[in-house]
């Protein structure tokens, strides 16, 4: 029960205070990648340890042992022990029900997000079969549209959209900082990252925290391909290249399951590009790897320490007195 307890109060928490240290966080525009490792981890913990504690009321505590048979018999009398009165079995029932409910609802919403974004991919790029054409030279798929924009369209069939309009717009160099930009998205697979967020934030609507998550997720994943386009073309190319394609209604263009250059948040990412370049720095990065680590490692060593404690304990009284008393 304190393992359960203790869990769930983690998952409080994270859940009250993660959010506002996250956003309230200067770093998180320096170094978005980190970002978004923090707030995947954040959402993912609460989850797991929430299905920890469902499965810590479940099952009991029992001692670590190198011998199988013996951590099994343990297993089993432990259980037994615990299911024999009425307050156990209701602790039992309740965390299995809490478990299999969290587990199963993160399943089915991330398998459904996964199968319409699989289906709106194809039925968008049987559409780019028809009235796109394909600039072998550049990569790209170009759509005649007086609008400039440029996104990617990922999955299986990895497609670049650019119109007529973007290469209108957009001289060479910036072309080139748009196209690096959407390859980051495609080659970082921020569409799964997105995917993810999006599909825990359906899950459990009622959890503010997993709402906010996949906003600075979607946020995050442009400053992120932003900051990879600048590597290659510079800050100041980016910024004048997201003014042109932000300049376009690219709503009715893009699908929602694509990633556009000049999506929301263009003018913000635009400022954040023309001040000189402040990257965090290896040790803070390395800090909050750590950090982004120990989220993940805190429930595990919750629920797996009481049971390394435990080696010694007696748990089985009857089946060790029975193997000690001489046969009649």
């Amino acid at each position: 029960m304190i393992v359960a307890l203790s869990l769930l109060g983690y998952a409080l928490v994270l859940a009250v205070a993660g959010p506002r240290l996250l956003r309230a966080a200067s770093w998180a525009d320096r170094a978005p990648r980190l970002a978004i490792a923090a707030w995947q981890a954040l959402t993912v913990t609460i989850l797991a340890s929430v299905a920890l504690a469902g499965l810590a009321l479940t099952f009991p505590t029992v001692s670590v042992s190198g011998d199988l048979a013996e951590l099994l018999r343990a297993c089993v009398m432990a259980i037994r022990e615990q299911y024999a009165s009425p307050g156990g079995a209701a602790a039992g029932a309740t965390g299995a029900v809490l478990s299999l409910a969290v587990l199963g609802r993160t399943v089915w919403c991330i398998g459904a997000g996964l199968a319409g974004m699989t289906r709106e991919r194809a039925r968008h790029s049987r559409i780019l079969d028809i009235v796109g054409h394909t600039d072998g030279h550049r990569g790209v798929v170009v759509l005649d549209s007086d609008e400039p924009a440029v996104y990617c369209l990922p999955g299986r069939r990895r497609r670049t959209v650019v119109t007529t309009g973007a290469l209108q717009a957009l001289d060479e160099a910036q072309l080139d900082a748009v196209l690096a930009h959407e390859h980051a998205h495609l080659s970082e697979r921020h569409d799964l990252v997105l995917g993810l967020s999006r599909a825990l934030a359906s899950a459990f609507p009622a959890v503010a925290l997993f709402r906010l998550a996949a906003e600075e997720t979607a946020r995050l994943v442009e400053l992120r391909a932003d900051d990879a386009a600048a590597a290659r073309s510079g800050r100041l190319t980016v910024a004048g290249a997201l003014l042109a394609v932000a300049s376009g209604g690219i709503a009715h263009l893009s699908p929602a399951v694509a990633l556009a250059a000049g999506g929301s948040g263009a003018a913000a990412r635009v400022r954040r590009l023309i001040p000189p370049n402040n990257p965090l720095g290896r040790a803070r990065t390395a800090a909050g790897l750590f950090a982004v680590a120990a989220l993940f490692a805190l429930p595990v060593l919750l629920l797996g320490g009481p049971a390394a404690a435990a080696a010694g304990h007696n748990l089985c009284p009857d089946a060790n007195a029975s193997a000690s008393s001489p046969a009649p």
